[in-house]
């Protein structure tokens, strides 16, 4: 077992650091405030390979192992956690549509994809059909070369801001097994969007409702095959627990290094608050928790590039684990900024309220753990 880094990983991690300090960290807080999705500055990263990480190369993307994936990411949730995390939805469609899409689908959409110039957004929830996701009814029926497509989607990042929606719908009988996926131009006509959603956190990226009325697609554009819809969809979303994981990962870091350094500026009693022992102790286990956080997240990364049988398990311990801690460390780290990191002028209330949305989304906290105990009851388990 080796933890370190390449100097490539280093390096890859270092661009990641330094393009979301010069392009994120100025204008984070107005984006949040005024609820602007920054698309100018999402193209950027699309030119560093930020939109197409592990995209397949057949669609221009940079095919990385979402282990080396997972150090842009938390280096850029450091600074803008929300951005960061629309930037990893996009890169969980842009890879679906590049490893099951047809030739057509990949030549419309891929490069401008990977590149950034296009975003897609993830369809999936709808408003009866959160964790239980396999009783989804937005429909998708076959007529002739074409399928018509009618229902409505729920709680979609980016939605009547994005280019391209990837939307699983069924085409089928009842469950899971009825389920299909399709790429379509987001301005179909028939794709209506609700109000934009007003939300706790994640405001520099757009929150709506998506209705399908009588909206026609070629049938080229179903991905994979008929049926094969929710196994893409939790295939994208073993990478998508990975990806928000890292998010708190990194926004967890951002706030950890404001809280050292304001314990060195602050002083009280006459002292640095960074000479209370208590403090020290504090920020002692927000550290510790931070690192096994990393490491859980890395771990599963690792275990889904190579294919492991209980990759799937190891993405939603890590999910829930580091959505956890880094939402408690956020907090903790407010807390030691006392009234301070109360005030907006301070990014810590802006790093809590945009995490504490990744222990609901991706598949609640609650459901990581249906998943991890029904893996552990089967009997056969190799967790360890």
């Amino acid at each position: 077992m080796d933890f370190e880094l390449s100097e490539e990983q280093r390096a890859f991690a270092q661009t990641a650091r330094e393009f979301a300090l010069a392009e994120f960290a100025p204008h984070a807080a107005q984006w949040d405030a005024e609820g602007i999705f920054p698309r100018e500055a999402i193209a950027k990263a699309g030119e560093l390979g930020f939109c197409g990480l592990y995209a397949p190369e057949s669609i221009e993307g940079l095919a990385l192992p979402r282990l080396d994936a997972t150090l842009v990411f938390e280096e850029m949730a450091a600074v803008d956690p929300s951005t960061t995390a629309f930037i990893t939805i996009h890169n969980m469609a842009t890879w679906m549509l590049g490893t099951w899409g047809g030739p057509a689908v990949r030549e419309r959409w891929g490069a401008d994809l990977t590149s950034g110039r296009k975003l897609a957004s993830y369809c999936l929830t709808e408003a009866g059909a959160g964790s239980d996701a396999g009783s989804l009814k937005t429909r998708a029926e076959l007529q002739g070369a074409e399928y018509v497509i009618n229902g409505g989607k729920a709680f979609i990042s980016g939605a009547g801001s994005t280019d391209v929606l990837v939307l699983m719908a069924r085409t089928g009988g009842g469950g899971a097994g009825g389920i299909s996926a399709f790429a379509l131009p987001a301005d179909a006509p028939g794709v209506s969007y609700g109000k934009k959603e007003h939300k706790m956190g994640w405001n520099s990226q757009p929150t709506r409702t998506i209705s399908f009325d009588n909206v026609r697609v070629p049938a080229a554009n179903l991905l994979g095959s008929e049926g094969e819809g929710f196994r893409i969809a939790m295939k994208g979303l073993d990478g998508g627990r990975i990806n928000i994981a890292t998010c708190s990962v990194g926004a967890a870091q951002g706030a950890l290094d404001a809280a050292r350094r304001y314990l060195h500026e602050r002083q009280q009693f006459g002292k640095p608050l960074a000479t209370f022992q208590a403090l020290q102790f504090k920020l002692a286990d927000m550290a510790t928790e931070l690192v096994a956080a990393r490491q859980m997240v890395r771990l599963a990364a690792s275990k889904l590039d190579a294919g492991h049988a209980d990759a799937s398990t190891y993405c939603a311990m890590a999910k829930r684990f580091a959505t956890d801690a880094g939402f408690r460390i956020c907090n903790e780290a407010l807390q030691l900024h006392g009234g301070y990191g109360y005030l907006s002028e301070f990014p810590l209330e802006r790093l809590v309220r945009d995490t504490r949305v990744h222990q609901i989304l991706e598949g609640t906290n609650e459901i990581m753990r249906v998943i991890v105990s029904r893996k552990l009851l089967e009997g056969d388990s190799d967790i360890r």
